[in-house]
C-alpha cells in the first residue's frame, strides 16, 4: 500500500531524516539539510526520531525513513494537545518519504503509530519567528466519535424508505391499471425519493444497481433484457412501452425495494464512508445528472440534482457538530453554498413549475449552476479529510 499525504502538507525547504523503530529496537538516520555541519542521531520507537529541537517558522519537510517491520502513521501535532499538523499514511517498512507542512510559533512533536500498535512521540520541536502561511492545526477523529453520526445516518435511511415503497407500490398501481400518464409523474416521486439516499448507496449492495442502475455496461444497453429498476422504468415510460412491457419492471422495482428494507437494518455503514458522501453524491450529480448521460426520456435531471442536494443537505446536519469543532468557518460556507446552489436548481423551473431538461437550460443559467456547484463541491472536497479517522493522532 502506497502512503497517502492529506492536503494540508505542504513541501518546504528544510529537510531531516527521522528512523521509526520498532519496539524496544534502536536506528541510526542522519539529517539531510544543506549544512555539513548536521549531526547524526539515534533515534527509538519510544521518541518517534529525533527532530531539531528548534525550527524557524515557516516551511519545513522532514524526510521520513520507516526502519521498523510495521507500516507506520507519522503526524507532526501540538507538543500540548493533539492537534495536528500534517500526517503521512501507511509508510512502508524500509521506505522514506517527505511530510512537509508550514509551521507558525509555537512547540509541535512527531506522533508515529505503528500498525503493530505501537505509538511513540518525540520530544517537543520549539519553533519561533512569524510565517503568514501557516497551517491551522485540526483535531483528530476517533473511530468512536464517528459512531453517533453512522447510528444518526442509518436511523435517517431507514426512516426514508418505507417512502420509497409507498411510492413504488403508487407507481406499480399506475402501471396495472394502464395509466401511463400518472405513472410518469408517480415514477419522479420514487426516483427522487431513492436519489436522496444517495449516500448509503455502497450499503445498499446489489440493490442498488436492481434499483436505480444504468443500462451503460450492458450487452444489448437499453433494450437488455437484465436491465430493472427505476431507470429502466424511465426509459419505457418516456420512449412508448405499453403497461404490459412496463409491469414486469414495476413489479421487479417493488420486490427489490421490498428486499432492500428487510436487508438495510443488517448492512452496516462505514465511518468513513460518511464523510465521503458529503462530497461524492453531488460530484457524482455532476458527472451524470448534469451531464444528461442519466437521463433516459423524462429530462429531470435537475429534479435529481435538488434530491441529491437534499441528501447532502442531511449529511452535513449530522456531520454538523464534528465539522463545527475543527473547522466553523468551513460549516458556514458549505451551508451558505448548498442553499445558493438549491436556490438556483428551484430558480431553473418553468412557469408551471416543471424542470427544465439540462439541454434546454440557457448559457447563463448553466453557468450559475457549474459556478456555484464548483464553489460548493470545493468546500465539500475539504470534510473528508476533516473529519478523517486518526484514532491515536
Amino acid at each position: 500500500m502506497p502512503p497517502i499525504t492529506r492536503p494540508v502538507l505542504r513541501i518546504g525547504a528544510l529537510g531531516a531524516v527521522i528512523a521509526c523503530a520498532a519496539a524496544g529496537s534502536l536506528a541510526a538516520a542522519h539529517f539531510t539539510a544543506s549544512s555539513a555541519a548536521d549531526p547524526a542521531v539515534t533515534v527509538a520507537l519510544t521518541a518517534c526520531g529525533t527532530p531539531p529541537a528548534r525550527l524557524a517558522a515557516g516551511p519545513v519537510r522532514f524526510q521520513v525513513t520507516d526502519d521498523s517491520r510495521d507500516f507506520v502513521n507519522v503526524y507532526v501535532i501540538a507538543a500540548t494537545g493533539n492537534d495536528v499538523y500534517a500526517e503521512l499514511q501507511s509508510l512502508a517498512p524500509h521506505a522514506t518519504v517527505a511530510l512537509s507542512t508550514d509551521l507558525g510559533a509555537g512547540s509541535y512533536a512527531l506522533r508515529c503509530v505503528f500498525s503493530n500498535g505501537k505509538i511513540g512521540t518525540s520530544e517537543p520541536i520549539s519553533v519561533s519567528g512569524a510565517d503568514d502561511g501557516a497551517v491551522p492545526g485540526y483535531v483528530p477523529l476517533p473511530d468512536l466519535d464517528m459512531q453517533p453520526a453512522v447510528s444518526a445516518y442509518t436511523k435517517w435511511i431507514g426512516g426514508q424508505l418505507p417512502a420509497l415503497l409507498t411510492a413504488s407500490k403508487t407507481l406499480d398501481a399506475d402501471v396495472a391499471r394502464g395509466d401511463l400518464a400518472s405513472a410518469r409523474k408517480d415514477w419522479l416521486v420514487a426516483h427522487l425519493d431513492y436519489a436522496r439516499l444517495g449516500a448509503a448507496y455502497n450499503a445498499f449492495g446489489d440493490f442498488d444497481g436492481e434499483i436505480d442502475g444504468m443500462a451503460d455496461g450492458l450487452p444489448d444497453g437499453v433494450h437488455d433484457k437484465d436491465w430493472t429498476g427505476l431507470l429502466a422504468i424511465e426509459y419505457g415510460l418516456w420512449h412508448g412501452a405499453g403497461a404490459d412491457t412496463l409491469r414486469p419492471l414495476t413489479k421487479g422495482l417493488l420486490s427489490s425495494v421490498n428486499g432492500l428494507i428487510q436487508d438495510f437494518p443488517s448492512e452496516e455503514v462505514d465511518p468513513g464512508d460518511v464523510p465521503l458522501r458529503t462530497h461524492e453524491i453531488l460530484e457524482n450529480a455532476l458527472q451524470f445528472e448534469l451531464t444528461g448521460i442519466a437521463d433516459y426520456g423524462s429530462g429531470t435531471e435537475l429534479a435529481t440534482t435538488y434530491a441529491n442536494a437534499q441528501g447532502t443537505g442531511e449529511l452535513l446536519e449530522i456531520l454538523a457538530s464534528l465539522i463545527q469543532q475543527r473547522d466553523p468557518a468551513l460549516l458556514r460556507t458549505a451551508l451558505a453554498q448548498l442553499a445558493a446552489f438549491q436556490a438556483d436548481l428551484l430558480a431553473d423551473r418553468t412557469g408551471a413549475g416543471s424542470w427544465i431538461p439540462v439541454g434546454s437550460l440557457s448559457v447563463a443559467q448553466r453557468q450559475r449552476l457549474d459556478a456555484d456547484l464548483g464553489a460548493l463541491l470545493e468546500s465539500l472536497a475539504e470534510v473528508p479529510d476533516l473529519l478523517y479517522p486518526r484514532t491515536s493522532a
